[in-house]
């Protein structure tokens, strides 16, 4: 008999992280890229992270520690909640996890079981699914649009059919779109009346431009909290994230981040302890990624693209394409080729009605951002 790989392994593919091998391998090549494809900040840690990995390494044998983390790290993200939010959160339901995407698998494991329905967002980040899909669970995707702030709500759940949890993303990838706090709260209260399990992704707190952005944890504990030191903090290769854990999941997730992970990474956790000190520095990081965001919108609207997603939050431009293009990933790679600019295919986000829309991060340096604006303002009106 032939050996034959798990079905639980045939997921799709994370299309941006192949648009980056694409692009990578053009710029060892030689040719000229910018990098809008991956979300991902352009400028490093903060000086003191940097400073306490050093002598981290110096004086620390950098062993396995505790699964749950830290708690020095632990006590310093309960402090966050009560200082950023108002909400105080006990560092016993602080989960330490090897990025976000641990976090993640762990909370879908603990809180799902095979088979069960998992409400999710469409357009919306593609690892939710494919985590899910790997998991054994069932996506149910929602149709979000223009006419719900690209965001699901009680009424677009209430035709979803029974479902056993909803993720949900504010500031969102791909579209940047927020959940006010008034609907938030009403999210968390149908969840909790219909025993639905809320999972909160929280990881571009902090990046918002209009409004700021609200946890559900403070609207009960009943919901998994998941955060990220990738983004707001620009931490990306660190792979360190964060769960706030409810108390009826808590000895769970501990038992599977034992037999999974054994412990997050050591030098990332203890690098990370003062950088929740860094938020002048942090802040004039999202000043920037909203002056790209401008720059950005107005080179596509002079090229004739004026449909986007309302970029409210994270780094990203959600675009509709629809006048050029109804095959988002063949429009991706002939931009690479003609432009050198890297930009994410909306199928990734959207397997509905994703080929209609890209996805632009402009997380990057301004002068990159201002360059890939030129490029794509003269290649975008023969692009048709």
């Amino acid at each position: 008999m032939p050996l034959t790989p798990s079905r639980r392994g045939l997921v799709p593919p994370f299309i941006a992280m192949d648009v980056m091998r694409a692009a990578n391998e053009r710029e060892a090549a030689g040719h000229s890229v910018i990098h809008l494809e991956v979300g991902q900040p352009g400028t490093p840690a903060p000086a003191v992270v940097l400073a306490a990995a050093r002598a981290a390494l110096a004086g620390n044998r950098i062993g396995y520690t505790d699964a749950l983390g830290i708690a020095p790290l632990r006590a310093a993200i309960a402090r966050h909640y009560r200082d950023q939010y108002g909400v105080a959160v006990d560092p016993a339901a602080i989960v330490v996890t090897t990025g976000s995407s641990a976090a993640f698998q762990l909370a879908f494991l603990a809180a799902f079981e095979p088979r069960q329905r998992v409400a999710l967002a469409a357009p919306g980040y593609p690892a939710y699914r494919n985590i899910l899909s790997a998991l054994e669970l069932e996506p149910v995707l929602i149709e979000v649009g223009e006419n719900a702030h690209y965001q699901p709500n009680p009424e677009l759940l209430a035709e979803a059919g029974d479902i056993a949890g909803l993720i949900i993303a504010s500031p969102a990838n791909p579209t940047g779109t927020m959940i006010a706090a008034p609907e938030l709260a009403r999210l968390s209260a149908w969840c909790r009346d219909r025993g639905v399990r809320l999972v909160s992704d929280e990881i571009y707190h902090g990046i918002t431009y209009e409004q700021r952005a609200e946890t559900a944890r403070a609207f009960g504990d009943e919901a998994v909290i998941i955060n990220s030191f990738s983004k707001y903090y620009s931490m990306t290769g660190w792979r360190l994230g964060w769960m706030v854990v409810p108390p009826d999941l808590a000895r769970s997730v501990e038992c599977l981040a034992q037999n999974f992970y054994i412990s997050p990474p050591t030098l990332s956790q203890l690098a990370a302890v003062p950088v929740f000190g860094c938020r002048d520095e942090l802040d004039g990081h999202v000043a920037r990624y909203r002056a790209n965001r401008d720059l950005l919108v107005a080179a596509l609207a002079g090229a004739g693209l004026t449909r986007f997603a309302p970029a409210e939050g994270a780094f990203y431009l959600y675009v509709d394409v629809s006048s050029l293009t109804r095959d988002s990933v063949a429009f991706c790679q002939r931009m690479l080729a003609a432009t050198g600019v890297a930009t994410t295919p909306g199928r990734d986000f959207d397997p509905i009605h994703g080929d209609s829309w890209l996805r632009l991060s402009f997380a990057g340096a301004t002068t990159d951002i201002a360059e890939a604006a030129r490029r794509l303002e003269a290649w975008l009106p023969t692009a048709g």
